[in-house]
């Protein structure tokens, strides 16, 4: 798969982004682009401007290491950023063939572990998912399901994280910072998208959102790219409200292309309060689920 137009969009946006003052070079007058020039950064990477012309048209297939680090440091990547554009350039030459994930070949949704289900219903304290690289939510513990409960009992959201995000409306209220968590999903989409170009599900979720989101539509335009590691997020759940909890994403090393992410909330907080109460009403209704009715 071809994935110069990427390379080229990716480039050019994280050009434009660096000022002169930032790369250390004098603003001057008469600039007619926003950030630095292609002359500005092939001098920068000692290069000329015609090899860096070259990159910038998505022609990375065979670019050195070196090459690739030196254009790094210039447009000042971030490390998402930088592991972005290696892995355009492993996948221009075909080098991410071995890396990359392996495809379980099943019907339907992935499948996992026995034994990884189990860990996740072992973790009671907070919620609990494993999710694919297109945030699909795979597997959950029950407190993450009573935690995510509008986005599972909503059949729009096919139990994924982005679907959720852009076109359910429940959304709007679950993340009180909407927009921060816009941002972060498309990012980790876009992410995806370098590191597996050939996910013909990634492209058609892509595709879809562009079709039915216009949020969606402008945020995948910048390019942007992110890791989901750790942080701290705000949540307003409808049964319990308000929620600040921790997050840590953990990449599974029996299943590549996985991660597990675990929320806790501060011990003696009242979001710890919060996930009891919670926990306590997602036992409730699991309980009143299993009785049946009996009739003669």
């Amino acid at each position: 798969m071809d994935n110069r137009e990427e390379v080229r969009e990716f480039l050019t946006s994280r050009r434009a982004k660096i000022s002169p003052e930032q790369a250390g070079l004098p603003a001057g007058s008469r600039r007619r682009v926003p950030g630095l020039r292609r002359s500005e950064v092939a001098a920068l990477a000692d290069m000329s401007v015609e090899y860096y012309a070259k990159l910038e048209r998505g022609n990375l297939g065979g670019v050195s290491p070196a090459v690739l680090e030196a254009v790094a440091r210039v447009l000042q990547l971030d490390d998402a950023e930088r592991a972005h554009l290696l892995n355009l350039a492993h996948a221009a030459d075909g080098t991410d063939v071995l890396t990359r994930p392996r495809r379980r070949h099943t019907k339907g949704r992935q499948q996992i572990h026995r034994s990884l289900q189990w860990t996740l219903d072992a973790i009671t304290a907070g919620p609990a998912v494993v999710c694919n690289g297109r945030m699909d939510i795979l597997a959950s513990n029950p407190l993450a399901r009573a935690f995510y409960t509008d986005l599972f009992t909503n059949p729009v959201n096919q139990q994924n994280l982005a679907h959720f995000q852009f076109l359910d409306p429940a959304s709007r209220r679950f993340y009180p910072d909407w927009d921060l968590f816009a941002d972060m999903a498309v990012a980790m989409l876009h992410a995806q998208a370098g590191r597996n170009p050939y996910d013909k599900d990634l492209h058609d979720l892509v595709g879809e959102l562009s079709t039915r989101s216009e949020e969606f539509r402008t945020r995948w335009g910048a390019h942007n790219v992110r890791r989901h590691g750790t942080g701290t997020k705000r949540f307003h759940h409808p049964a319990v409200g308000e929620l600040t909890l921790a997050y840590e994403s953990l990449d599974l090393a029996a299943d590549p292309g996985l991660h597990m992410t675990v929320y806790a909330a501060e011990p003696g907080s009242p979001s710890e309060e919060g996930l009891r109460l919670l926990a306590s009403l997602a036992a409730t209704e699991e309980t009143a689920a299993d009785v049946q009715p009996t009739t003669g």
